[in-house]
């Protein structure tokens, strides 16, 4: 059951983030895009992030995903 809950619980969190963020880029919105930068000029440098919100969302939708997937593995035992 933990082979299969692992599978549930990381399945849903790549599944979620990575829709997020093609919806994100698909569409430009810039709370759900990806977007690293990186320039190195002699002494100076620029270093760019990305939006966080799509992992954020992840992690709660895989959370939810487990247990929703636990309860129903007790259920059927039950």
């Amino acid at each position: 059951m933990k082979l299969k809950s692992f599978i549930v619980t990381f399945g849903s969190f790549v599944l979620s983030t990575g829709l997020l963020y093609l919806i994100g880029h698909l569409f430009t919105i810039p709370w759900l895009l990806f977007h690293y930068e990186y320039i190195n000029n002699s002494k100076g440098f620029l270093i760019s992030g990305g939006s966080f919100t799509p992992l954020l969302i992840g992690l709660a939708v895989s959370f939810f995903a487990e247990k929703i997937y636990i309860y129903k593995h007790d259920q059927k035992l039950g």
